[in-house]
This record gives C-alpha cells, sequence and structure tokens, in this order.
C-alpha cells in the first residue's frame, strides 16, 4: 500500500478560502493550455455549463484572477490540482495561457488535495462528495475519525454522506441531478426494503412532499404499514375536508376513525347523525395516558 501522507499543519497549510497554497512558490507561471491536463480523479464530475458561461464571460472581460493549481508530471506537462473551472472556462473563451502555481504533489495526495478545496468551496454534490469520501477511506485504508481530521468535517457529517451510497442508483442518480435534495434521501435510509424506498422516492418527485412528511411515510412503513394504504386513508380525510361530514361515505367515516385511532394511538370514537353533527371522543386509561394525548394537541398548535 502506498505510504500514508499526513496534512502535516492542517488546512491551513493547504487552503486560502478557496485555493490549495503552494508552499516553495515565489511567482506565478504562464502555463500553455495545450500542456495541462485534467485530474482523472476530480472528485466534481459535473460542471454547470450557464456557470461555466458566465465565468468564462468573466475571463473574456478581466482575465484569469485567481490562479489555478497545478503539479508538473513531465517538462511539457502538467496535472489540475485546482482551479478546472477555471480551465474550461479559459478553453471557451479561446486563451492560448494561464496564470499557475505549479507545485510538487506525490500522486497518493492529488486527489485528496483535490477532494479539500473543492469541498471546502462546496462545488460537489452529496453524492460526489460521498463518493470521494468513500475512494479516500480505501485508498489510504483510513478511519472515518482519520478521515474526518484530513478533510476538516465532523465524523457524522461524512457517515451522512457515506450512508446515502446504500440507496438505490436510481436515487443516488436522483441526487446528483438535484431532483431530491440530501435531507429527503436520508429519511429513506432506513427502509430497508428497495422497493419501499423507491416508492416513496417517486411519491416526492410527483407531490413535492416536505422532509417532515417523508419522515412520517417511513415510521408507518417501518412498523409494517403499506404506502398505498396510508395515502388512501389520507385520502378519505382530505374528502371529509372538503365535502362536509354528513356527506361522507360509511367506508370514509370508518377510514376516518381508523386514522384517527393511528394517530391519537387511542380507540377513537366518532359518532355522526343525519344532521352532519356528531363527536369525536378519545378514551384514555390514565392520566399519563391523557398527558400524552394532550401533548399531540399542544404539538399540532404549533
Amino acid at each position: 500500500m502506498a505510504k500514508k501522507m499526513v496534512l502535516g499543519r492542517g488546512l491551513d497549510a493547504l487552503i486560502t478560502i478557496d485555493e490549495v497554497k503552494t508552499e516553495g512558490s515565489s511567482s506565478i507561471n504562464e502555463i500553455d493550455l495545450s500542456k495541462i491536463q485534467v485530474n482523472p480523479d476530480q472528485p466534481r464530475h459535473i460542471f454547470d455549463e450557464e456557470a461555466l458561461r458566465e465565468l468564462a464571460a468573466s475571463i473574456k472581460q478581466i482575465g484569469v484572477i485567481q490562479p489555478i493549481t497545478l503539479r508538473q508530471t513531465s517538462d511539457e506537462s502538467y496535472q489540475i490540482i485546482a482551479g478546472e473551472r477555471r480551465y474550461r472556462a479559459s478553453l471557451l473563451v479561446g486563451l492560448t495561457s494561464i496564470p499557475a502555481y505549479v507545485r510538487t504533489a506525490e500522486d497518493e495526495t492529488v486527489m485528496e488535495m483535490a477532494l479539500i478545496e473543492n469541498i471546502q468551496r462546496e462545488d460537489l454534490n452529496s453524492i460526489e462528495i460521498a463518493l470521494a469520501y468513500q475512494n479516500l477511506l480505501e485508498t489510504y485504508d483510513l478511519t472515518q475519525e482519520q478521515l474526518s481530521e484530513r478533510v476538516g468535517k465532523k465524523r457524522t457529517t461524512i457517515a451522512n454522506y457515506l450512508r446515502l451510497l446504500k440507496l438505490p442508483a436510481e436515487i443516488q442518480m436522483g441526487i446528483r441531478d438535484k431532483k431530491i435534495d440530501m435531507a429527503h434521501a436520508r429519511t429513506l435510509i432506513p427502509l430497508e426494503d428497495v422497493a419501499a424506498q423507491l416508492e416513496v422516492y417517486e411519491l416526492i418527485l410527483e407531490e413535492g412532499l416536505s422532509v417532515r412528511k417523508v419522515e412520517e411515510y417511513v415510521r408507518a412503513i417501518t412498523k409494517g404499514e403499506k404506502l398505498e394504504e396510508l395515502l388512501k386513508e389520507e385520502k378519505a380525510v382530505e374528502v371529509v375536508k372538503k365535502s362536509g361530514v354528513k356527506k361522507a361515505t360509511p367506508e370514509e367515516f370508518e377510514m376516518l376513525k381508523t386514522h384517527l385511532s393511528k394517530f391519537f394511538a387511542a380507540k377513537v370514537q366518532l359518532t355522526c347523525n343525519e344532521n352532519g353533527k356528531g363527536k369525536i371522543s378519545i378514551p384514555f386509561k390514565s392520566e399519563e395516558e391523557l398527558e400524552r394525548i394532550i401533548s399531540i394537541f399542544d404539538q399540532l398548535k404549533k
């Protein structure tokens, strides 16, 4: 296994806001774009075309303000450590060279440096970050705690990203393509059944569900309930709300009563006369159970 590299003095030894420092560099070099190659281990794989065009327009007007960072791989060849967006935008404009810092870096540290640079600037989507973390863990045989120290992120943060890789490929693609955000995706992880995960995922896309609503569905499904039945119950409640209690069918009344019983975890009684008047009663067996039911009403007020 390759010798592990320690970042020494921490992130400050590598980063100033959004750029990797070049220890030992005393000047900026102008490097021909034709001699520069992208880093194949670059964590970011998706570049926003509109943002890239905006950057290109800026470079066309005022040039490249912040030099990119390269490492020399041969006499006539360089590889990007940081600044691939600036490199790509410069190509769009038609520049032939770009200002750059050139530093010495071992192969095993280049990806790590690129990852840190991008994460600090929040340029990666959640799946790219997760894959990069996983790659670093496996390549350098690190623990999550050791990786946490290297990239300056909490171990729990790293763990949350890695959990995304347990989701089906379709959901991971949805995260990558910004169809679903990380908060929604994380709520699907407790579902062990892939079919259930995909079913809720599709519902999120169709209905634009809130994270709280998804959590509610996931909790119910993990307790053995079916999403189809949950949706039917909610539909019955909506029918009652929109059409009025006296117009609801007996089946809808029963579904509403079942829904309320599950919600309060108590055997709710619902009665209604021909004029649409009635009452809902919630029995309780102890003061503790009464307090629990009251707390639910308190939460609903919020």
